[in-house]
């Protein structure tokens, strides 16, 4: 870069200085006097600066501009409420290093206590579950990774901290979910390869309704949760102490999605599910193939001799296993522990 030498002073080109006698309270007094190009280029970058949010840039380039039109450094700290030391830092660095002081780089702070490969494998230890790590939760709570933290890398972490250290690991609270853990991943992709295309085959050449189904209790005397109370004040919920629940018999056609449905009031039995079952035929005439469900009420003894006195085809109690995700868009992703058997109906 050239540079011009004046009053033993190295000033880049495209800025001039001259001696004077403004109105600063200092020995030397540095006037800016920018070049249209450069002027052209601070007006740039102060738009970027005020797109991008950038406050402390915006107040750098305004007081290198305030500098140019021949305010002092007095009235340039007190327009924009920054320290006098500080503007005469903007400007000394904008002449030696022009546009380039403008690029700003924040402190790196305190070094983290654990390197890079650590957080990698503390990650890989957290996403395996606390069990994997030896311990008998299997939900991580803050506790258990600082204690893990500790005995594995030897480093201490506060509670309070933790929490901000997993996100940068990409973790986030979450309700978790349970799963069965003796599902049989071979005979799984086995049903889905094998059984699941005779079946979805079968109800295509018989042109029949392919419904999934199951039952559901909500119930209706709600839930806790958090809430605003006084501090030292535990809030309270009234109840009434009843325990009723909204009940609901479902089935959903895989092919189109229509759905059967029926609320029920009482407990589930073989024979409010046998109910629900001649509801459903009584609205078609067509052949209509179920997966259910090994629950008692579907399997119960009393059931088989009601399939062979009301339909007239055969219940054929083929025992099943579905995968977590089945096969086709109707209906949602469906996950169960227990035996699953296909039936198939036809109304007199």
């Amino acid at each position: 870069m050239d540079w011009t030498i004046k009053e033993g002073y190295g000033i880049p080109i495209g800025t001039h200085c001259y001696m004077s006698y403004p109105k600063e309270v200092s020995l030397v007094s540095f006037t800016l006097h920018l070049s249209p190009f450069t002027r052209k280029q601070l007006y740039r970058r102060l738009q970027q600066a005020y797109a991008s949010g950038a406050l402390r840039l915006v107040k750098r380039i305004h007081a290198l501009l305030a500098l140019a039109e021949n305010m002092s450094v007095q009235e340039v700290a007190a327009m924009l409420g920054l320290g006098e030391q500080t503007v005469r830092d903007y400007r000394n660095l904008f002449l030696l290093k022009h546009l380039a002081s403008l690029t700003s780089k924040r402190p790196p702070g305190r070094p983290s206590k654990l390197t890079k490969a650590q957080r990698r494998e503390l990650a890989a230890l957290i996403k395996a579950g606390p069990q994997a790590a030896g311990y008998t939760s299997g939900c991580w709570n803050t506790p258990m990774i600082q204690d893990l933290i500790q005995s594995r890398f030897g480093v201490a972490y506060h509670p309070h901290y933790l929490a901000t250290l997993l996100h940068n690991l990409g973790f986030s609270y979450q309700k978790a979910r349970f799963v069965s853990d003796h599902l049989n991943e071979t005979k799984r992709l086995e049903w889905r390869r094998c059984r699941w295309p005779c079946i979805l085959r079968q109800a295509r050449q018989r042109k029949a309704l392919l419904l999934f189904g199951d039952e559901s209790s909500f119930a209706q005397w709600g839930s806790l949760s958090y809430t605003w109370a006084p501090k030292g004040e535990q809030p309270e919920v009234p109840t009434s102490g009843k325990r009723k629940g909204y009940k609901v018999f479902g089935l959903i056609d895989y092919f189109s999605g229509q759905f059967f449905y029926k609320t029920h009031e009482g407990r589930f039995n073989s024979a409010s599910y046998a109910a629900f079952l001649l509801d459903v035929l009584a609205q078609t005439r067509r052949h209509i193939v179920v997966i259910q469900d090994g629950a008692r009420s579907h399997t119960s003894q009393a059931m088989k001799p009601m399939f062979k006195g009301v339909w007239s085809t055969k219940a054929n109690f083929a025992p099943l296993r579905l995968p977590d995700t089945r096969p086709g868009q109707y209906p949602r992703p469906y996950t169960s522990s227990l035996e699953y058997l296909c039936i198939t109906l036809q109304g007199k």
